[in-house]
This record gives structure tokens, C-alpha cells and sequence, in this order.
């Protein structure tokens, strides 16, 4: 089975009305999150950064990457940066899905399961995982490479993925490992 990490909003400018709940979440789960991106990378395993483009229809990587690095928290932002030769899906709504040829890609490359990773676990990455079910693509998600605003709602949400989507709900550390074996064969 063929993995792919898709790396959802984290080059975020922090700079919303629920930036600073979110930013501690993502402080405590950029090493993790790191670990999986290099590790999975360095194994041949498919990354993918989905971003939102915060409705300027001209930015690019760079532009998105600039603006988030020039933010309130930089320091979240510089681990997490896509090398140029990494795929980046410029999105526009919560779903990775929505409007993106991240569903073309992922057939591209014979991806049968997601491991879910960024932010907000509570809506982005539970929208995410509903629109990749309903695709019939196998949905893992890392929780603790996953960030969120509200505690409770990304509990419930994890919840919903696993129950109601048949996610997985793993460690970055077994992702990574899942991902290292899909590259094996």
C-alpha cells in the first residue's frame, strides 16, 4: 500500500483571531511533525503540503512560505518549510480536497492511504479526512502531529475520524514507520 504525508496549513502567518490557542498546539507538535516530514522524505515516501493561499490567487509557494516566515511565530513556520522539489497544493477552503489536484496527484502516484498531519485537527484535518473517505482513500491521521484550537473539539474530532471514517489514529512515530514500509513494497 502506498502512503503519502500530507503536510495541511502550516505555513500559517498567525495572524487570525484564534492564533494564539492554535500556536500553542502547533509549538508542542513541530518536532514530531518534523520528524515525520525529514524521516518520510529521506525514505522516498510521497510528502505533500496542502496550504491555504489565504485568498490571494496569485501567490505561490514562495509568497505563502514569505508570508507565514515574515508572521507572529516564524519559529513554528522554518522547520516545516517544503524543499522546492516537494509537491504544494495551494487550496482555498478547509478541505485538501476542494477545488485542488491533490485527488489527480495522489492516483498519480498509486496513493492508497493519507497520513494526515498540520492544523486545525477540528477542521481542516477533519474535513480533510471526510473528503479523502469519501474518495475511498485509506485515512491515518498522527495525532500528535496534528494542532488544534479547542482541545475538546479535536478529541471529538479524532474521534469522528476514527469511528465515523475508519481512520487511523497513530503516533508520528508509527507514521513514519508505516511510511517507510509502503516505500519497501
Amino acid at each position: 500500500m502506498a502512503d503519502a504525508v500530507i503536510v495541511i496549513d502550516m505555513l500559517n502567518p498567525y495572524d487570525h483571531q484564534d492564533a494564539e490557542p492554535l500556536k500553542a498546539s502547533v509549538r508542542e507538535m513541530v518536532p514530531a511533525l518534523a520528524d515525520v516530514v525529514n524521516g518520510a522524505r529521506d525514505a522516498g515516501a510521497l510528502v505533500v503540503y496542502v496550504n491555504d493561499c489565504y485568498e490571494d490567487w496569485s501567490a505561490s509557494r514562495g509568497d505563502i512560505a514569505d508570508r507565514a516566515l515574515a508572521g507572529a511565530a516564524p519559529e513554528l513556520v522554518e522547520p516545516l518549510v517544503p524543499a522546492p522539489d516537494m509537491p504544494f497544493v495551494i487550496k482555498a477552503r478547509h478541505s485538501i480536497f476542494y477545488g485542488t489536484v491533490l485527488e489527480y496527484l495522489l492516483r498519480q502516484e498509486g496513493v492508497e492511504r493519507l497520513i494526515l498531519t498540520g492544523q486545525v485537527t477540528e477542521q481542516c484535518v477533519l474535513y480533510s479526512a471526510l473528503d479523502a473517505y469519501v474518495r475511498r482513500l485509506q485515512v491515518a491521521v498522527a495525532r500528535d502531529c496534528v494542532a488544534h484550537i479547542d482541545e475538546d473539539l479535536a478529541a471529538a474530532a479524532l474521534r469522528m475520524m476514527e469511528s465515523n471514517m475508519r481512520a487511523h489514529i497513530m503516533s508520528g512515530a508509527e507514521a513514519l514507520a508505516a511510511c517507510v514500509r509502503s516505500t519497501r513494497g
